[in-house]
């Protein structure tokens, strides 16, 4: 229970740190004048803390980093995806709001694991598609079309 309660927290927290570097990312990039280089800012600064928490996390745990491992494309596509997301949150978020991303985003997401879930695309368990999660999906794509009309 303590288990799935820390999880969700983590859950929530990530969500809210997606919320606020959308218009963080926005106002850099409109002070570049160049949405894609405030993307690449993110990234770039994002991949040198993840180096080094790599670095700090192995040395901790006494690990040693397999580099060697193939990187298909699958393992590629993830950022070039993240990439789509960052781009996408930088030039929509001035336009439509931050809200009103945050909505479209997390819905988006919703029917994608869905769809991920029900074709246990990359290993991951498969999971029916019940009426509970058609029910919670039409209410949050409802409740982005509230955000985003009214």
């Amino acid at each position: 229970m303590v288990d799935t309660l820390l999880w969700s927290l983590l859950g929530v927290i990530a969500g809210a740190c997606i919320a606020i570097q959308a218009p963080i990312n926005a106002q850099l990039g409109q002070g570049l004048g160049l949405p894609l280089a405030a993307a690449a800012i993110s990234f770039g600064v994002g991949l040198v803390v993840l180096v080094l928490g790599t670095i700090v996390t192995a040395q901790m745990g006494g690990i040693t980093p397999n580099w060697s491992v193939p990187a298909p494309w699958t393992f590629i596509a993830g950022g070039c995806l993240g990439t789509v997301y960052v781009t996408s949150s930088i030039l929509l978020t001035p336009r439509i709001g931050a809200a009103a991303v945050m909505g479209l985003s997390v819905a988006g997401q919703l029917l994608a694991g869905m769809a991920v879930d029900r074709a246990g695309f990359m290993g991951i368990a498969v999971r029916e598609i019940s009426l509970g999660r058609i029910a919670g999906a039409v209410l949050l794509v409802a409740g982005v079309l509230l955000i985003r009309v009214f």
